[in-house]
């Protein structure tokens, strides 16, 4: 693929170009959270005006995400977790406090219009991207509207209500034996490693602020459980950590993972909250030092998804992801901004990156060096990758999605796939609130981190009498297989297991 351009030299063998595929709906830009909240659609939007003035859209397919049905956010989340999604709007949600509170949803996670479309499209885009890397269409696909890594089972969390991340992995695990899923949003991928505790098909990685800071969970010392033992790795950091301290841990960490783990497939989820003066964050990587992490997971030749998470200093999000973008398709673009519709946002130096700021790096040399040396020596008791017998393998899905600006019809389904149209879904009404498009308000203080952790008390599941699901409070954490029968329970504080059987 001839894609023009100044070429990042790349770490593998063969040094080749890759194929890349686009997914982006022009109406993401107009979910809006609401006034104030620091979560803003807005920002792929900005992202998508930027490689559009960068030339970079010409070298991709650009596909229009095809929405996820109920049916297929139901292979991960309960029926009546999705069917409240699909039915609380704005004006009836004073009738439903009781389920709002089931499910979490009203404060981190409020109810907007449009909230269950919002949900269907970015979903869509990263299941469309792992159909079109389970069919060798594409050597790395790219979902920025995805990455919604703390969405559990039945609940919303950390501005998540769909785990598109954990749709995406069970779809790759159709064709991989197994799956490789990294975080390096500044929060720890807490949803996604729940769904894969117990199992040795998907190694978690997630690279993150730990202590004081939501969701409050990703220690060193949870591991994964059962066949998942050593298979969940959790790189705790605190704040300041720069782009050197970053890749210290971040490139021989990943290196004996891919050795060791062997994936047929990489999940990468990008979060730009842990850039240098993001909103919420208090990490202090350059776009250049976040970039490398995609770069040094490219170099694997591995079929690669990329995903959004979060990032709310938005101009700074919307940067990184253009420019993680050119180094996927091995393309180093220019630092000058060129003209476009929200060149302001970028004002005064109108760059695409930004220095680092002065902030103190807590992270010593030895506490990296332990965390290090701990994490190495969990993957050193892996003798080698599992060895995975496929029975009664699902239909593979297809999912062909139209070209962005692509008129003509095309069908979309194939009549042996497991992802058919809901019959009996009711449509939802198209109505999506335009967000205004306003200047950024001054930085406030973890929003996420404070009111998420305040709330961030942990849920377990009960059958009551009449055989329904109802949530009861407990101190201990509930993790769930990725078959959604498996349920166990977790005391994070003592780090064992208090009940639990996997079925998977």
């Amino acid at each position: 693929m001839d894609t023009g351009g100044n070429s990042l030299p790349s770490a593998a063998p063969d040094g080749v170009k890759r194929k890349v595929c686009y997914f982006y709906d022009p109406e993401v830009g107009n979910y809006y959270y609401g006034q104030g909240h620091p979560m803003k659609p807005h920002r792929i939007r900005m992202t998508h005006a930027l490689l559009a003035h960068y030339g970079l859209l010409q070298h991709m397919q650009v596909l229009k995400p095809f929405p996820a049905r109920d049916r297929d956010l139901c292979r991960f989340h309960a029926d009546d977790y999705v069917s409240f999604l699909r039915s609380i709007t704005p004006e009836t949600q004073q009738d439903q406090l009781r389920q709002l509170k089931r499910f979490n949803v009203g404060e981190d996670c409020p109810v907007f219009d449009g909230l269950y479309s919002f949900c269907q499209t970015y979903a869509g885009g990263s299941v469309g991207g792992a159909v079109k890397l389970n069919h060798n269409l594409c050597d790395i696909a790219v979902n920025w509207a995805g990455g919604l890594h703390h969405a559990k089972k039945c609940e919303a969390s950390g501005f998540c209500y769909v785990n598109d991340i954990v749709l995406a992995i069970l779809e790759l695990l159709k064709v991989h034996e197994r799956v490789l899923y990294v975080d390096i949003d500044i929060h720890h991928g807490d949803g996604v490693e729940e769904a894969f505790y117990t199992t040795d098909r998907v190694m978690t990685v997630s690279f993150h602020k730990f202590g004081d800071y939501f969701p409050g969970t990703g220690d060193v010392r949870d591991i994964g459980y059962s066949k998942g033992k050593y298979y969940s790795l959790n790189v705790p950091l605190d704040d300041g950590i720069d782009d050197e301290s970053y890749h210290f841990l971040f490139k021989p960490l990943i290196g004996k993972v891919m050795e060791v783990f062997k994936p047929g497939a990489v999940v990468l989820q990008c979060g730009a909250d842990s850039l240098s003066g993001d909103r919420l964050g208090c990490f202090n990587l350059s776009i250049k030092g976040h970039a490398e992490c995609v770069k040094f997971m490219r170099s694997f030749n591995v079929p690669l998804l990329l995903l959004g998470g979060g990032g709310y200093t938005i101009r700074n999000v919307a940067r990184c992801w253009c420019y993680e973008t050119g180094v996927a398709l091995g393309i180093e673009v220019d630092d000058k901004m060129p003209q476009h519709e929200y060149y302001e946002y970028f004002g005064p130096d109108y760059t695409l990156h930004v220095a680092p700021s002065n902030m103190e790096n807590k992270n010593s040399h030895q506490v990296l060096e332990e965390i290090r040396c701990k994490l190495l020596d969990n993957l050193s008791k892996l003798q080698h990758a599992p060895s995975v017998q496929f029975q009664e393998r699902v239909p593979d899905t297809e999912l062909p999605e139209a070209e962005e600006e692509q008129n003509e019809a095309d069908e979309r389904w194939d009549p042996d796939s497991d992802m058919d149209v809901d019959e009996e879904r009711k449509p939802l009404p198209g109505r999506v609130k335009r967000e205004i498009v306003e200047a950024e308000p001054k930085e406030s203080e973890g929003q996420k981190g404070s009111s998420g952790h305040a709330r961030g008390f942990d849920t377990t599941i009960a059958e009551n009498a009449s055989g329904k699901v109802s949530l009861m409070r407990t101190p201990a954490r509930k993790i769930e297989c990725e078959t959604h029968n498996a349920l166990l329970f977790i005391d994070y504080s003592a780090h064992k297991i208090l009940k639990g059987t996997c079925f998977y």
